[in-house]
């Protein structure tokens, strides 16, 4: 599980290098890695929500605490990545509003990595880890690829919601164009490709 999220973070870690590298009018090129971001951490989002942090939420209060802070966490990135969806690379504030959402998931994603996995590692035995990687590897198939601020980040109602805002969101990139999200590679696939 820890390394499939992992995997996630790099990902859009490079997506947002590539946008940060990218000159002044440069706008194409920035709505095209834009959109790839938002789909990105839509997904990876949703997958917390519904997968990995309900499932250790009870471990302990410790960690029931970490997870209330990063759903948090999601719900200002979910409103960003929304006002985002909406703008225009010319937009004045558009430059600005995705700096700040950037600065804002890399804190995020280091605050997961450094004490929330820490403290998961502790307390889950690799075994559990394994399952929790399969299931999220199974939703996130499942999982809307725009961001809905307003819908429930908790079980069950982020559930409901959630296969809602997939067929949404699935019927609304096929009418876009946009191709719609192939299958991801599995855990066991990412930690393959981390020892060769």
């Amino acid at each position: 599980a820890l390394a499939l999220l992992k995997s996630d973070h790099q990902r859009v870690k490079k997506l947002f290098t590539r946008f940060e590298a990218l000159g002044i009018g440069a706008y194409a090129q920035k709505m095209e890695i834009a959109r790839k971001i938002i789909e990105e951490l839509s997904i990876h989002a949703s997958a917390e929500e519904q997968v990995f942090y309900p499932s250790i939420k009870q471990l302990s209060d410790d960690l029931k605490d970490k997870v209330l802070e990063a759903l948090e966490e999601h719900s200002v990135a979910k409103w960003e990545l929304a006002a985002l969806e909406k703008m225009k690379p010319q937009d004045e504030r558009y430059h600005a509003k995705m700096t700040v959402l950037i600065e804002s998931v890399k804190r995020h994603m280091e605050k997961e990595e450094t004490e929330l996995f820490a403290a998961v590692r502790r307390q889950m035995s690799q075994g559990a880890l394994d399952a929790l990687g399969e299931a999220l590897h199974k939703a996130k198939r499942l999982m809307p690829t725009h961001p809905h601020p307003r819908a429930p980040d908790e079980p069950p109602g982020n559930l409901i919601a959630g296969a809602m805002a997939k067929v949404f969101d699935t019927g609304r990139d096929m009418l876009s164009g946009r191709k719609v999200r192939p299958m991801m590679s599995s855990p066991r696939m990412v930690r393959a490709k981390k020892s060769a």
